[in-house]
């Protein structure tokens, strides 16, 4: 709007009679604008604030929905340098992570509020049951929901749920920016995100992703990321479009580390120190992940909209990985004791994964009784399948070291000999190599949901909202041995689970509203796809080899907080005191399907802190605190009762703040905090000896890091990250024996390169 008042006031013409007209020329006028923001439920002017849910059951904003939602949004996740899912979920308050116990390492593994939530990750407001390594490329926005959640996704969500909100073609603008960045640790990542239009009604986007780079600190270990995602769209009108995606990734980690162990007794039992990197040369941890999407959005009158989602797709897992341990181990051939880190015989497993979802939400928006109503009506069936089996692992090369005293036959594998000399080449120590068994275990949910919310003004301060979801499900798990495939279990049930919400607020201010809200969320016998009948671990508990017989696990949340926008809406600012119990937990006792029907009972209890946005026009936050205090109430164990949970930190901290110094330079920095947590299985009490002290602890950290960009041009920038700045050692999750003790990134720099075409 500028440019005609601007090409104007390049020159000052005086004119005076009889004489030429001598010119004037004035400074130099820059013309400053902002980039147009692709995601449709960002708050402009707010780069770390997004206004709306991706949800479109959330019908209100942000700040006016009764519950914890903590959103980050593309610009964050950008700064804060981190790609993989599981990093960027791991800084989040509130969430800690779980190590792949054992048999169950595909993909990642997260704990919400003290509740298991790797079966809880959506995209796009669809249930992603496929367990994989996940990536950030194709992410406009990650919304997080804490507490209880079935009402909106179903089955599980115990703890909460986490929407992955992806990149859509848009007929809004075209853009063309690409992204290659470089770093320490032979880092490679190549980023483009392309979007097209052709005329009014159709539009292309593409973001394709290539990244390599070594485990910071942990190198020969290694990250691939190959990804690439299309959207079509085509708009008939502004009233009915239609987008089709499709995406695709590929991801593969040689030599997977898994970390450091924890070494001494109770309480002195801390993490090694100086572990070498022990993953055998032929050691692999990848996924393929394929899915094919199509969204329908029909505004059949002003006040009556229909979205609809339909997804097929497909992962294929697989883990080839080795663990390691430390203790006293014995030279064969002359019986000499001496303490050493030592290779397990190693941990393996693969997954075909297919699923089918659809999902309607028919949105009316109806004054009743003198009332404004805005009403959800939902349907969805999902259909999602998981065959899985494992590796037959052989040893090529002989033993160098005993496992039991005396002289006799090796029967193990030592980092050193008696002597303490470091064998030559520890990634061909065992000499391993892997070979792919056929199924053991076919499992399958079939399911059908109905919903009904609304949300109704009853006053000009007050609101509330109700909500109520039905799913009916048919789920079966075949086990068999693959050797003979004989069949040795054929279990299957079916049942309904009634889950609810409902909230009520109220406006203080104009700006400010305190809220109330109460949700259950129910969790089904053997619902873990990747757990089989290992009890311990979310699979099914049988009784006389049948899998029924058992009430769901409940969950119930309570909730009191407030949210306020601040700054001219480009602050939000939240508090939430909650608590959740969860009744007729079924209890695990190990790898098998030993365990007891809806014996156990625990409580979580916390507050949470949360601001986004602009705290001035020149900085920029995202920060969440949480305080969480966990209790059995009821075990099957009685020693269990009064104990913590396991695997979650009682306090939790984030923080990632950016200051735009001038027009040009921006700087910030993030820090996260954890306090020490107590390794166990899930739903179970954390493991604490007969004085009550730790047997599996993951000490508490501080860590920090630091970002700078500056901008050349409207076209061009260039943005630094210098991640863990310290270089502090710090461990993120602990296996039950303390066997793996997952070991955060090291330092590392990156550089990367911005550019719009």
């Amino acid at each position: 709007m500028l440019m005609p008042f601007a090409s104007l006031a390049q020159s000052e013409v005086v004119v005076t009679a009889g004489a030429a007209a001598p010119e004037k020329t004035l400074g130099e006028v820059v013309i400053l604008g902002k980039r147009v923001e692709s995601n449709p439920n960002a708050e402009v002017g707010a780069p770390y604030k997004a206004k709306t849910s991706a949800d479109t059951r959330h019908t209100r904003p942000l700040a006016e929905t009764p519950q914890t939602i903590s959103v980050l949004t593309r610009t964050a996740l950008d700064d804060s340098g981190l790609s993989d899912l599981k990093q960027v979920l791991g800084a989040q308050p509130g969430i800690t992570l779980g190590t792949g116990e054992n048999g169950n390492a595909f993909g990642d593994r997260y704990i919400i509020r003290g509740q298991e939530a790797r079966s809880d990750v959506f995209v796009d407001g669809l249930r992603d049951p496929g367990m994989t390594t996940r990536e950030s490329f194709a992410i406009e926005q990650l919304e997080i929901s804490k507490g209880p959640n079935s009402s909106f996704a179903g089955r599980g969500t115990a703890g909460g749920a986490i929407n992955a909100i992806t990149k859509q073609a848009t007929l809004d603008h075209d853009f063309e920016r690409v992204s290659i960045g470089a770093g320490s640790d032979s880092q490679k990542r190549v980023t483009a995100d392309l979007n097209k239009g052709f005329g009014d009604h159709f539009a292309l986007r593409a973001n394709v992703l290539y990244g390599d780079e070594e485990v910071p600190g942990r190198a020969p270990s290694e990250r691939n990321r190959k990804g690439i995602a299309l959207s079509g769209l085509y708009e008939l009108d502004k009233d009915l479009s239609v987008t089709i995606d499709y995406y695709g990734l590929r991801t593969k980690d040689q030599l997977p580390d898994l970390g450091f162990y924890l070494t001494g007794t109770v309480p002195n039992r801390v993490p090694a120190t100086n572990v070498p990197v022990y993953a055998q040369a032929n050691d692999a941890l990848g996924s393929d992940v394929d899915t094919l999407t199509a969204r329908v959005n029909w505004t059949i009158a002003p006040a009556l909209k229909l979205s609809s989602l339909t997804r097929v797709g497909k992962s294929d897992n697989f883990y080839q990985t080795t663990g390691a341990s430390a203790g006293t181990r014995y030279d064969g051939a002359t019986g000499t004791a001496y303490t050493t880190g030592y290779i397990d015989g190693g941990h393996t497993g693969w997954q075909e994964v297919k699923y089918f979802a659809h999902q309607s939400n028919l949105r009316w928006d109806k004054e009743l009784f003198g009332l404004k109503h805005e009403m959800i009506f939902g349907a969805e069936y999902t259909d999602h399948q998981v065959v899985s089996g494992n590796f037959t692992v052989a040893n090529g090369n002989p033993f160098n070291c005993k496992s039991t005293a005396g002289v006799g036959a090796n029967n193990a594998f030592c980092f050193t000999n008696s002597a303490g000399v470091p064998v030559a080449n520890l990634a061909n120590l065992s000499g391993r190599s892997y070979a792919r068994n056929t199924y053991n275990q076919d499992w399958q949910v079939k399911a059908l949901a109905l919903t009904a919310m609304d949300t109704v003004d009853v006053t000009e301060n007050t609101t509330l909202f109700g909500g109520l979801r039905a799913d009916h499900f048919d789920m079966s798990l075949v086990r068999r041995t693959p050797a003979t495939g004989v069949i040795t279990g054929d279990y299957g049930y079916k049942d309904t689970l009634v889950n609810g919400h409902f909230g009520l607020s109220y406006k203080v201010l104009p700006k400010l509203i305190v809220y109330g809200s109460a949700a259950t969320a129910q969790d089904i016998n053997g619902g873990e796809a990747d757990s089989g009948t290992s009890s311990g671990y979310g699979g099914a508990v049988l009784y006389q080899n049948k899998i029924a017989g058992a009430k769901p696990e409940t969950s119930v949340n309570l909730e009191l907080g407030s949210k306020w926008n601040l700054m001219d809406d480009k602050l939000l600012a939240t508090a939430a005191l909650f608590q959740t119990k969860k009744k007729d937990v079924m209890e695990g006792a190990n790898y098998d399907t030993i365990g007891t029907f809806n014996t156990g009972s625990n409580r979580v209890r916390g507050i949470e802190i949360g601001l986004s946005g602009n705290v001035t026009e020149s900085l920029s936050v995202q920060m969440g605190a949480s305080v969480i205090k966990s209790k059995v109430l009821a075990s099957a164990t009685p020693a269990n009762i009064g104990k913590p949970l396991s695997n979650f930190a009682e306090q939790s901290l984030s923080v990632q703040g950016k200051y735009q110094l001038t027009d040009a330079f921006s700087f910030g920095a993030a820090v996260r905090h954890e306090s020490d947590r107590c390794g166990g299985q899930p739903d179970t009490a954390a493991g604490f000896t007969a004085a009550g002290l730790c047997s599996q602890p993951v000490p508490s950290f501080t860590v920090g890091d630091i970002f700078a960009a500056y901008r050349f041009s409207r076209r061009f920038d260039v943005r630094m990250n210098v991640l863990n700045v310290t270089n502090k050692d710090y461990f993120t999750a602990v296996y039950r024996s303390g066997s793996f003790l997952y070991k955060g990134d090291a330092r590392a720099v990156r550089v990367t390169l911005n550019y719009e075409i």
